[in-house]
């Protein structure tokens, strides 16, 4: 159902009806091909033909490709169990040396009509394209949630994964057929009978995303992360997959100009699985605060930057590329700073003031951070464009510091 809304269940097969989906897939090349990579996935076969029945039967003789000739030449070789209605009757018409589906139809149709049910000729013309098919369409559950047995018992963690992954095709047709987006997914196992009391009936695992995402191989190599990191208390027969978490997933851009908001995607899928394999604190982001002091104007949190805060202030002059960790002290000549050679007052001043509330400790004693300084854009003949500031506490009245260097 991530491809079209238009699915039934027949028998043993689930009939697609794409017509409506090939503009949006890219046409039909693009969406056999993707039709095609998860049935491979799944152990499914697919065939293609203007109709259902006829895709039906075709995929029972594994003909894939029922556009390959015209649809009569098709069907008319084909078995008679190949068609369920037909197959009903198939003792009757061998009788008559009807072998092929092609031999039915040349019956004399007022004949058939009287000595067979008419679900006979409505299956044959359906097939045909005779007259309209009509199924039952199926309608997604609100909530996902599936479950697996193993063919074998499974003893270590990492091995559950190739199980696993069946269930995370079917979270991720399901997510797409309901434009959402898990966040968060659950994988429950149950521990096989013969165990130990101790073991439990079970364990379950559950995986968080950085954003919402339908991606299969994605949620693979994630939860391939946490699974080589897990041990078994006793052998699984059986696992279940439930989408903890889900949110409306924005639909992909298709306009000619790109989308920035999804070109950092392969740096967030590797801080995911950084963060899976060293653990949540290993990954610190930058976290902007509304702050004058250069100094702390960023920092650092493991957490996600808090959504909503507010930008820090706008400074007269462009800051500067590299931050010093601690404002270098400069030498002074005739009143002006020196850093390899005389310094050029390009810009400024910008004053900067506050941190009064802000205390430390420094040296066993308690400080304020509390900064009066009036900054400067400098030009250096040897080291370029400087970021340097002139203390106006007391006690510092000529003080010259060095702060950054621009790119």
């Amino acid at each position: 159902m991530q491809f079209t809304p238009r699915v039934a269940a027949v028998e043993e097969a689930v009939l697609l009806e794409v017509e409506a989906s090939l503009r949006l897939f890219g046409g039909a090349e693009q969406l056999q091909a993707r039709v095609g990579a998860g049935a491979r996935e799944l152990g499914a076969l697919v065939a293609w033909a203007p109709t259902g029945l006829a895709a039906l039967a075709l995929a029972r003789q594994r003909v894939e490709n029922g556009f390959a000739g015209p649809l009569q030449q098709m069907l008319d070789g084909l078995p008679l169990e190949h068609l369920s209605a037909v197959a009903r009757h198939q003792a009757t018409l061998a009788r008559v040396g009807c072998r092929t589906l092609g031999q039915v139809r040349a019956l004399p149709r007022g004949g058939m009509a009287r000595r067979f049910d008419a679900a006979l000729l409505t299956a044959l013309d359906q097939a045909y394209g005779l007259r309209p098919e009509t199924y039952d369409w199926i309608r997604l559950p609100e909530t996902f949630q599936a479950r697996l047995e193993l063919m074998a018992r499974v003893e270590n963690a990492p091995e559950l994964l190739f199980g696993a992954r069946r269930l995370l095709l079917l979270m991720s047709g399901w997510l797409a057929a309901r434009q959402l987006g898990a966040t968060a997914f659950t994988l429950r196992w149950c521990h096989d009978s013969m165990r130990s009391r101790a073991a439990g009936t079970g364990g379950e695992l559950t995986i968080r995303t950085a954003e919402p995402t339908q991606n299969a191989e994605h949620f693979s190599r994630l939860l391939g992360e946490h699974l080589d990191q897990l041990e078994l208390l006793a052998p699984a027969g059986e696992l279940e997959l439930l989408a903890s978490a889900v949110e409306p997933i924005a639909q992909q851009n298709r306009s000619l100009i790109p989308d920035a908001a999804h070109q950092g995607a392969s740096t967030r899928l590797a801080l995911e699985r950084i963060q899976a394999r060293l653990g949540e604190d290993c990954i610190r982001r930058p976290q902007l605060t509304a702050d004058h002091r250069l100094e702390w104007m960023q920092q650092w949190t493991a957490a996600e930057p808090r959504r909503g805060a507010r930008p820090p202030p706008q400074h007269g002059l462009p800051l500067p590329t590299w931050v010093l960790d601690e404002p270098l002290r400069l030498i002074e000549r005739d009143h002006r700073p020196i850093y390899q050679g005389k310094l050029q007052l390009l810009l400024g001043p910008d004053r900067v003031e506050g941190g009064w509330w802000h205390r430390g400790e420094q040296d066993g004693r308690e400080v304020t951070r509390n900064v009066q300084r009036d900054y400067w854009l400098a030009r250096s003949e040897h080291a370029g464009l400087l970021w340097v500031f002139q203390a106006r506490l007391a006690g510092d009245e000529t003080a010259w510091f060095l702060h950054g260097h621009y790119a």
